[in-house]
């Protein structure tokens, strides 16, 4: 579980990307850009991961960040299926886009998840399957897409696995 309160829980940023997702509060954002809170806390001090569309990032850019790898041969991993539960707030006229990605280590990818556009002025809660096929070990990686508008972005929060994986 990822609450990101004090650092990245051991989610790396990709190296083959063109920007980073930033660890941030709404107290230290500008009006208008991202949620008023975090989802855990529930404050304007509380922490999450973001990324803003700004004049640095020309749309399509991505920002990508992967979970640690997660492996199959672990005991507790052995059925079939885990799931993780995350929390997302994407609001904007002009909002690009939030991809999930099962990766193994292989780096074969498997979409879970592609939003697009505005989905809302408030935080929203998802759960995706993550497949046990193949056997191999895998990593989760949100894949943030700018869009257009300079102030819009992506957050996300309380990133966390079922006891399964």
């Amino acid at each position: 579980h990822c609450n990101f309160e004090f650092d990245l829980c051991g989610w790396k940023q990709d190296e083959n990307d063109d920007f980073d997702w930033h660890l941030r509060t709404s107290s230290t954002a500008k009006l208008g850009t991202g949620p008023a809170t975090d989802h855990t806390l529930q404050e304007p001090s509380g922490h999450y991961i973001f990324i803003k569309n700004s004049f640095f990032q020309l749309p399509g850019q991505k920002a990508r960040i992967s979970s640690p790898v997660l492996s199959r041969k672990n005991k507790n991993c052995k059925v079939r299926e885990g799931v993780i539960i995350f929390y997302y707030h994407m609001y904007g006229a002009h909002i690009g886009s939030l991809i999930i990605y099962q990766r193994t280590t292989l780096k074969h990818e498997r979409i879970l998840l592609n939003l697009t556009g505005n989905q809302g002025n408030f935080w929203q809660r998802r759960e995706l399957t993550l497949s046990g096929e193949g056997g191999e070990d895998f990593q989760v990686v949100f894949e943030g897409i700018a869009g257009e508008g300079p102030k819009d972005g992506i957050a996300l929060d309380d990133l966390t696995f079922s006891r399964d994986c």
